[in-house]
This record gives C-alpha cells, sequence and structure tokens, in this order.
C-alpha cells in the first residue's frame, strides 16, 4: 500500500514537471521563430501537436486533481488517528499512471452502497483505504487524528512556510523560482490558486501596480476561507491583504484616476464619463419632469379650489339675493301694516350688534360689552303691548337678571308694594333675555352679534317657537349683512336699512351730503378727501375762506363713537396773523375776491405740511397714537375735513329719531352731550336739551328725517347738532355735525329713563313731564283726583369705567350705593338708577339721576361719582377711570348754568 501511494505522489510530481518542461519548449519555440523568421520552418504542426498535449495533460491531471481534493471528505476513524500529525509527502506521480475518467473501475449499485457504508462506520480503517484504492482508483491520504468532540468534516492541515513570489505590471513569470516553488508546494489546491491569482492580476493590471510582493501562504488561506465561506468574488481590500507591500499598493489603488491608468482605463474613463453624464441627464429629466407634475398638480388643485370657490360663491350670491329679496317683501309689508302693528300687541326682537368692518372691529376692545351697552332696551316693555325678545352678547349672572327683573317689575305709574306684586308675573312674561351658544364657541373672532346668532341653530328656533303665531319684528344695531340672514331664518322684518344702503350713507360725508339735501346749516368743510395732496389744497382753500375759524377736525368716514376723529389749532400757523391783518384790511365784503385771497392761499400751502406734522393731534390717542398713523388710516379710508364751531363756548348735542317705515318721522329723545377728556366723545347727556328752541330743533329733525327717507333710509337714527353764539351777528346757530344711522346708546338710556319715571318727553314744550303719585282714596264713592305732571330733569351716563369696580361683585355694589344714599325713590320719581351691562370685567357701568331741576340733578350725578370713587378706591390704588374728567365737565355745565340764570335775571323785562 505504501508502494502505491508513492507511486501516485510521484505520478502528481510528473504531471507537474511535464506541464512545466512543455511551457518551456513552448517558450523557447517562440524565441526560435522570432530569430528566425526568415527562415521556413514547419514550426506551426509541432506547435499546435505540443498545444493538443499540454491541454490534454493539463485536463487529466486537473481531473485527478480534482478527484482527490474534493470528491471525498471523509472523517477518519478516531482509534487510529496518530497523535502527532503525519506529514504528506510529496505527490509525483509518473505521466504515464494517470487514469482516465472514462477508464475508472465502475463499482456496482450494491457495491457502492456497501462501501459508503464502511466507509461512513469506519473512514479510517485501512482496509476501506484500500478497496476504495482497488475499486474506484483513488488514493486516500493519511488522516491525522482529531479531537474526539469534532460532527464535522476536517480539512488536512498543511505545515507551510511562506513561499513569496512577485507580480511585475499584473503579470506572472511562470519560469521564475520563486513562484516555481510555491506552484509545486500547493499542486494539490491549485486549482482555486489560479482563480484567485486571475483576479488579483486583473485587479493590479487594472490599477497600474508596477510591483506587487504576495505572500503564498496568506494567499493559499484566503482560497481556501473564500471557497469555503464566502463563494464571491472577493473585495479589492481582501485581495490587497494577500501581498507583503499592501499599504503601498493600496495607497496607489486608492488614489484618484489611477484606475483609468490601468488595462482598459481608457474605455473604464469614457465608460464612467458617459454614465455620469446619462445619470446628470436622466437626473435632469426627471427633476424637470417632477417640477412640472408638481406644476400640474398645483394647477389642478388650484383650478379645482377655484371652480369650487366660484360655485361656493354662486351659491352664497344666490342665497343672499334670496334673502333680500325676502327682507324687501317683509319691508314692504311692515310699511303698509306699520300703524296697524304700532297699536297692536307686537313683539321686538332687539339684537344690538355692532356690525362694523372686520378690520374695525378686530380693532375694537371689550366689543361683547360694547354691544351690551344698550340692554336698557329691555324697558321697551312699557308699552304694554309689547313684548321683548333681548338678544345679549354675553351670558348674564344672576344678580343682573334679578336686577332688571325688580327694575320691571313696576312701570313707575304705581308705588305699592301689593301693585308691584300682582304686575310681577305680567312683566317676566313680557321679556327675555336669550345668549347665543355660539358665544362660547368664538370667544376671541370679535364676531358682532348678528353672525354669532346666525351660527347659533338653537338659539334661532327657541326665537322661532317664541314668535310664533305672533307679529315681529327686529330691531338691529349697526347694519350688518348677516342681519339678512336672521331675519330669514326666523321670516321676520328688519326695522332698518338695507345693509347696502347703510354702507352707503353711514360715512362722514355722505352724511354732510344729507344735510345738505336736507338744506340745514353745516360745518365748512368738504368730504371724500383721499390723498395727501387732496386735503393740503382742500385745507388751505377752507382755512382761506374761512379765516375766523380757529380749529379744524379731521374725521374718517368709518369713524364711530369719536375714535377716528383729530384736530389741529390755526394758532400754531405761522402766517395766520398776517392773515387775519389781510382779511380786515381788505374786509368781509371784499374778501371773497379770489386775487385777494390768492397770496394767503399759496402761503398756506407752504406752511400747511409741516404744520399738520407738528401740531396736528388724535382725539383718541389710545385708538391712534400719533398724527402719522391717523393719517395713514384717513387717506385709505377717506374723510372730511370740516371746521370746529368758531366759539368758545360750543354745545353739542345728540337727537333720536325713528324714521318709520309709513314715512313719518318721530323724535324720542334729546339730550345735551357731556365730554370726558377726549371734546369729541360723548359720555353722557343731560336730557331734554336746554340749549336750543324745541322749535328750531323740530324744525332740524323733520327736515334730516324726510332727506333720510328719501335715500330709503328707515329705523333709528340719531343727529349731532352743534349751537353757538355767533359773534359777528350775534345769533345763536345750529350746525349739523354727525350722522349715525344706528340705535344709540342715549335712547336705550332714555327708555329705562322713561320706565322708572313714567314720564314722556314733550317736544313742543322740550320738557320731561313725569306725573305725580295718585293720591289715596279717602272712602270708596270718592273720585280720585287725575295726576299731575312735574317737569324734571335727568343726566345720563353710558360710559362710565372704573377699574376698581371690578373689585365689588353687582350686589355687594350696589348695597354699598343704598347705604351711602344713592337709589331711585319710587314715589318722588328721583334719584339714582344705575345699568349693569358689564359681567365679565365688571368695569362699566352706566347710571341715570332725575332731579326736578338740572343743577340738582348734575349735583347728584358729580356726588354719586365721587363717593363710589371713594369707596372702591384708596391712596394707594386710585385705578384707571373718567369719573373724575365727567366731573369736571359737570362743573363746567354748573358754572354755565349759574352764569345764564344770572343774565336772566339781570335781563330787563320787555
Amino acid at each position: 500500500m505504501s508502494e502505491s501511494y508513492r507511486n501516485e505522489d510521484n505520478l502528481g510530481a510528473v504531471l507537474v514537471k511535464v506541464q512545466d518542461d512543455l511551457g518551456q519548449l513552448k517558450s523557447s519555440l517562440e524565441k526560435i521563430i522570432g530569430n528566425n523568421r526568415a527562415t521556413t520552418l514547419d514550426i506551426q504542426a509541432l506547435d499546435n501537436a505540443i498545444c493538443r498535449t499540454e491541454r490534454s495533460i493539463r485536463k487529466h491531471a486537473e481531473d485527478y486533481l480534482k478527484t482527490v481534493n474534493k470528491e471525498l471528505h471523509i472523517l477518519p476513524s478516531i482509534e487510529d488517528f496518530p497523535k502527532q500529525p503525519s506529514k504528506i509527502p510529496h505527490w509525483k506521480p509518473s505521466i504515464e499512471t494517470i487514469p482516465q475518467r472514462e477508464e475508472l473501475p465502475e463499482a456496482s449499485s450494491g457495491e457502492k452502497k456497501k462501501l459508503n457504508t464502511h466507509l461512513l462506520c469506519n473512514p479510517a480503517n485501512p482496509n476501506n483505504k484500500g478497496n476504495v484504492h482497488q475499486k474506484c482508483g483513488i488514493s486516500l491520504p493519511d488522516i491525522v487524528k482529531k479531537d474526539i468532540n469534532t460532527s464535522l468534516p476536517v480539512e488536512v492541515s498543511v505545515n507551510t512556510t511562506k513561499f513569496p513570489f512577485t507580480i511585475i505590471k499584473g503579470q506572472i513569470e511562470p519560469m521564475a523560482t520563486d513562484f516555481s516553488h510555491f506552484k509545486q508546494n500547493f499542486s494539490l489546491c491549485w486549482s482555486s490558486v489560479v482563480d484567485m491569482l486571475e483576479v488579483l492580476k486583473e485587479l493590479l493590471r487594472n490599477f497600474a501596480v508596477p510591483v506587487a510582493k504576495v505572500s503564498g501562504d496568506r494567499l493559499v488561506e484566503l482560497c481556501r476561507d473564500w471557497n469555503n465561506v464566502w463563494g464571491k468574488t472577493p473585495s479589492v481590500h481582501t485581495l490587497v491583504s494577500v501581498l507583503e507591500n499592501q499599504e503601498e499598493v493600496l495607497n496607489l489603488v486608492s488614489r484618484p484616476g489611477q484606475r483609468y491608468k490601468g488595462e482598459g482605463g481608457i474605455e473604464a474613463a469614457a465608460i464612467c464619463i458617459q454614465s455620469c453624464w446619462r445619470r446628470y441627464f436622466a437626473r435632469t429629466a426627471y427633476l424637470c419632469h417632477l417640477q412640472r407634475k408638481w406644476a400640474a398638480n398645483i394647477f389642478s388643485i388650484s383650478w379645482l379650489m377655484r371652480a369650487e370657490i366660484h360655485h361656493i360663491r354662486k351659491a352664497l350670491q344666490a342665497r343672499r339675493h334670496s334673502q333680500l329679496e325676502n327682507s324687501c317683501s317683509r319691508a314692504q309689508h311692515l310699511a303698509a301694516n306699520w300703524k296697524r302693528i304700532q297699536s297692536s300687541k307686537r313683539t321686538i326682537i332687539h339684537i344690538p350688534s355692532l356690525g362694523y368692518s372686520q378690520s374695525q372691529r378686530l380693532n375694537l376692545k371689550r366689543i361683547n360689552i360694547l354691544q351690551n351697552i344698550q340692554i336698557s332696551r329691555l324697558f321697551d316693555i312699557r308699552d304694554k303691548n309689547v313684548e321683548v325678545i333681548y338678544i345679549c352678547p354675553q351670558h348674564l349672572g344672576d344678580d343682573i337678571l334679578d336686577y332688571y327683573t325688580g327694575l320691571l317689575r313696576c312701570d313707575g305709574t304705581t308705588d305699592g308694594a301689593d301693585t308691584r306684586t300682582t304686575q310681577a308675573p305680567s312683566c317676566r312674561k313680557r321679556f327675555i333675555i336669550l345668549t347665543p351658544e355660539a358665544v362660547d364657541y368664538f370667544p376671541t373672532h370679535n364676531m358682532c352679534l348678528s353672525t354669532l346668532l346666525k351660527y347659533s341653530p338653537r338659539t334661532l328656533k327657541r326665537i322661532r317657537k317664541l314668535i310664533q303665531g305672533k307679529q315681529a319684528y327686529i330691531v338691529g344695531g349697526v347694519a350688518h349683512i348677516d342681519d339678512l340672514a336672521v331675519a330669514d331664518e326666523l321670516d321676520v322684518p328688519i326695522l332698518g336699512p338695507d345693509p347696502a344702503v347703510f354702507q352707503l350713507y353711514s360715512t362722514k360725508s355722505e352724511g354732510r351730503r344729507i344735510f345738505a339735501g336736507a338744506k340745514v346749516d353745516a360745518p365748512p368743510g368738504q368730504g371724500n378727501v383721499c390723498s395727501l395732496h387732496q386735503l393740503h389744497e382742500t385745507l388751505a382753500q377752507l382755512m382761506t375762506q374761512n379765516i375766523s375759524v380757529q380749529r379744524w377736525l379731521f374725521k374718517i368716514d368709518s369713524d364711530h363713537s369719536g375714535r377716528g376723529k383729530a384736530y389741529c389749532d390755526t394758532c400754531h400757523l405761522n402766517s395766520y396773523n398776517w392773515a387775519l391783518q389781510q382779511y380786515h384790511h381788505y374786509g368781509p365784503d371784499l374778501w371773497n375776491a379770489k386775487w385777494i385771497q390768492e397770496p394767503v392761499l399759496l402761503r398756506y400751502l407752504d406752511e400747511i405740511p409741516e404744520w399738520l406734522a407738528h401740531y396736528a393731534q388724535p382725539a383718541k390717542t389710545s385708538c391712534y397714537p400719533s398724527w402719522a398713523s391717523f393719517l395713514k388710516t384717513f387717506l385709505r379710508q377717506g374723510g372730511v375735513v370740516e371746521a370746529s364751531p368758531p366759539s368758545e363756548s360750543v354745545t353739542y348735542l345728540t337727537v333720536d329719531m325713528l324714521l318709520e317705515p309709513g314715512g313719518e318721522v318721530t323724535m324720542l329723545s334729546c339730550g345735551d352731550q357731556l365730554h370726558g377728556s377726549c371734546q369729541l366723545e360723548a359720555i353722557g347727556t343731560t336730557v331734554p336739551q336746554t340749549s336750543v328752541h324745541p322749535e328750531t330743533l323740530h324744525s332740524v329733525c323733520m327736515r334730516v328725517g324726510q332727506a333720510c327717507l328719501q335715500r330709503l333710509i328707515v329705523g333709528y337714527v340719531s343727529v349731532d347738532l352743534a349751537t353757538f353764539l355767533d359773534h359777528s351777528t350775534m345769533e345763536q346757530k345750529v350746525w349739523a355735525v354727525d350722522l349715525n344711522i344706528a340705535y344709540s346708546d342715549q335712547l336705550a338710556m332714555t327708555q329705562m329713563l322713561l320706565m322708572v319715571t313714567g314720564g314722556m318727553l314733550n317736544w313742543q314744550t322740550g320738557c320731561l313731564e313725569v306725573p305725580l303719585a295718585v293720591m289715596e282714596k279717602v272712602c270708596e264713592h270718592q273720585i280720585a283726583p287725575k295726576a299731575s305732571v312735574v317737569n324734571c330733569y335727568a343726566v345720563i351716563g353710558s360710559h362710565l369705567f372704573h377699574s376698581n369696580l371690578f373689585m365689588l361683585y353687582h350686589k355687594t355694589f350696589l348695597k354699598t350705593c343704598r347705604i351711602q344714599g344713592i337709589r331711585f325713590n319710587i314715589k318722588k320719581r328721583q334719584g339714582t338708577v344705575f345699568t349693569l351691562f358689564d359681567m365679565s370685567e365688571r368695569c362699566s357701568i352706566g347710571m341715570t339721576t332725575v332731579s326736578e331741576d338740572l343743577q340738582g340733578a348734575l349735583v347728584t350725578f358729580a356726588r354719586n361719582l365721587s363717593v363710589i370713587h371713594q369707596e372702591i378706591s384708596s391712596s394707594k390704588m386710585q385705578g384707571q377711570t373718567n369719573f373724575k374728567e365727567l366731573e369736571k365737565s359737570i362743573e363746567d355745565v354748573l358754572q354755565m348754568t349759574v352764569q345764564n340764570k344770572r343774565q336772566l335775571k339781570d335781563k330787563p323785562a320787555a
């Protein structure tokens, strides 16, 4: 057996030697051919024969080696393993003893099965080794005994040393000694080494590595591990790890652009450039496609949204057009049956809505409180035929509800406790206060009350039930488009103008046009001023034509409650004194000539811009802190420039009127204004007014009312008038200065005044007539005398503010006032009545004082303000308030009243 084993080893060595010899022979023949090209030799046939022989021998050798190295992996017997691994002898078989694959003896299936069974049971048995050699022609190598704990195939351990060889420019010299030595020592696994060498050479050629020193044992180890474990092409770092100069080679391989210096570098560079360009082109096209796709999506979405918005807009327009038509139809019915409705039982739905524009509402602070100031509309139930549904913009507490329930128990005509008790149920049934549920949904949106009611279906449903089968109509506030929606939901008419009509005539400029159409006196001025150049020119012309005017006013068209007003005094103008000298020089008769006014006009034009920038002041700095901010809004919305009355003693008064749908004008309330720190904002009035003769006042109001009716304005309007003494003619003048198309705060407070006093305003005499208490009957058959009437005066404050009021709840506040003697005497129809409307902050109240004379009412009002301030304030916490300013205004009125009385006494009798 050992002899056979040695022969087989010799066969392997002979095969390797023959292959090397044939290679050397081929190399020698090539050299001979290269040196003797001129000689005619039949070398080609010899070369072909040698090549065929070489290929045949290589094929048989590789088949034999694969059979030995790969096909059999047999575990040796543990008992027969030597303790020390035996060295594998060099295998050098002769070429003649190489068995061909087709010449191997073929075992039968039974013999193969038996052979496999023996091999698996005892692979280390020498008899099995001989049987394999005899029947299959395969020589099994000696097996080294392993540890007893090895369920797996064990490779033959070879005691190898380093076999370095060199690869130059990616090529191996096959006849080199180091490579031949390496090849001889690893002939058994040469097939896998050849594959790895080809990959390594390709890498070195691709990257033009000049010299690479290969460690043979690392290469063999890599081949073994790679074939058994990975089975894929190794990475660059793995291939370079078998080199002894791997750091040098790795640096060269990692150098940018080195790949294009090696074999096929030009083609690789071209491929890289083309791939980069194609990638760039494809990426650009893809991004362009994405952009177009995104644009197409945007266009489609925009178009769909636009179509949807257009559809919704058309639907809203159709709905609003339907609401408008329905409103006009109901308004015509209201106008045709107004007389009958006024004399029969009816339900009034009061909605004190401030339907200003969105920008104005967003700039309003405490809008819910401002809308609730007119809670005194409840006192419309003083008419026995009226039931009131009051829509409140905030939730009211029980203390406020109890307070108004107590006030509404009695209409002022009786003072007995029993009578009030019997009338209490009927009074409670004739008024109700509702708060829309949308108040809780939109707490910070500053929506007007009509909009909140529009989005409150439960409240609307309840109102429909309350007015079912009854004659009802709506009394709104500042008109808004949502008033029509609410009226359409409730199917009731609105006692007021159409919102479009309101928007057209509610501006200051249109108010001046109405005054001009009514042919009433108005201040010199001009409306619809919309540019800075127009402002300067208009102001220069007005100042030149009205040289005696000392203050000029600027009003924003959408102004309300004196918020959008400013003023500037002519005394600060440099050329004003010179202009006065020119006026006195030429006289009033010649002054109207344009050639005389032209020098003054030109000088005014030069000085007005700087004069306004330095001396013009907004009336309420809380709304417009500077002239620049006021001017910006003035020019954006347009406005009016007009003269302030040329007198130091000017009285402003407000008249409330009802423009009935039937075409009649009724005066409802009038009072002289009381001002605080801002002379252009009224915070109270004295009722009735005493500054204008009743006939003159009635004439002015009737003309203004008829002019409004001609412009389709119906409902409640208020006119602000200014009266003063003209020093040039010594006659009283009355100017119409402002028109408000809405239900005013003064009118609401007047309704409460008339309710608690049981009185009425007599427009012929201009007096507040309050009946005295009815005398008690002496016996059953005695007839009581008719109630006599006494003239009374009242002071109304609707915008009283004190930041310290929040410290007291309303019940505590009313109790404190009663302790201090601030109360209303029902028997005498005199005293103080409060209006409570601020539930959230409790900083605002209304107050009305009634007395037999104006002086007494003013004194009582001022005393009440002082007492309340002392009760809720301390030396360290005075708080923010307008009490002191109103007290000062009342003192001025009292002084004027005293002076007027003295003048009347000193005036000789006619």
